[in-house]
């Protein structure tokens, strides 16, 4: 078998960062381990590898990452083929929205199996063979919604909320055995992960108490829908924390985003809210 300088793992990546990821590894050299819940839907990430010529150097691997023992079982794959994995893409994920109040409890659940108990589990597999080949990145993609609440994103920001601690204790746990945990902070993006979420979890009743500002807010995500950019510019900062020798924990990415973070540290936590409230409610 050809040996490869370097193994990267992604999962989620049937579309969006993933994909577009997967590919940005490859073009670097990288043996892509492209993981998706459901293989059939791999036929966007072949055309676009063909396109780029790297279709060779990626492999597809069906993962479901709320099915602890499969994410194991590619792990284990991997490092019995190649004896490595040098990158841990944490990509999979999705938004549930809605109003708390409306959310049933097992939306909750589902939220957070796949974007925190999902996350954990392939991190958990790839955690001893990179400490005995002292060395590794793990890739962490959080959100601007991982350190900023947002009205009727309760499960989704919680989720973020929870990686963004989770990779703070994980990066100080592994540091000493030269592995780096890295968190990936986008803002909006050509993306339906929110307006989706909220279309789909966050349709309300007509009666119902929210309707108003469900209204609002659907509106503001559109509007951001059509006018952001593409994510370049994020997969260009992943395959940088790739190629860094000493990456630090946190990168914001995005129009505003740096800005938007450093306003809620700086602001009053009463003006903070204000501006929320005044921008969703009072209309």
């Amino acid at each position: 078998m050809k040996n490869f300088p370097s193994v990267a793992l992604v999962t989620g990546a049937s579309s969006g960062f993933g994909l577009l990821v997967s590919i940005a590894l490859a073009r670097e050299g990288y043996r892509v381990i492209a993981s998706m819940r459901n293989i059939e839907n791999k036929e966007m990430l072949e055309a676009a590898a063909h396109k780029a010529g790297v279709w060779d150097q990626i492999e597809v691997a069906p993962l479901d990452v709320t099915d602890f023992a499969a994410a194991e079982s590619v792990v284990s794959d991997v490092i019995n083929r190649y004896g490595r994995i040098d990158v841990l893409v944490n990509n999979a994920g999705f938004a549930v929205g809605g109003f708390v109040e409306e959310l049933a409890l097992e939306e909750w659940e589902r939220q957070f199996a796949t974007n925190v108990f999902g996350l954990v589990a392939v991190t958990k597999a790839v955690l001893p063979v990179m400490r005995a080949q002292h060395s590794g990145k793990i890739i962490n993609i959080s959100s601007i919604s991982g350190q900023i609440g947002f009205p009727s994103l309760g499960p989704y920001v919680a989720s973020k909320f929870a990686v963004e601690g989770f990779s703070e204790s994980l990066r100080l746990e592994m540091l000493p055995h030269g592995v780096y945990v890295v968190l990936i902070e986008p803002g909006s993006y050509k993306t339906n992960i929110w307006s989706k979420g909220l279309q789909q979890g966050g349709s309300v009743r007509s009666d119902s108490p929210y309707a108003k500002e469900m209204k609002t807010i659907l509106q503001h995500v559109n509007r951001i829908a059509k006018t952001a950019p593409p994510p370049d510019e994020v997969i260009d900062q992943i395959v940088k924390v790739v190629q860094s020798p000493t990456p630090r924990l946190r990168y914001p990415v995005g129009r505003g985003v740096k800005w938007m973070l450093r306003l809620k540290n700086w602001l009053p936590w009463k003006w903070w809210e204000r501006l929320f409230i005044k921008q969703f409610h009072d209309k």
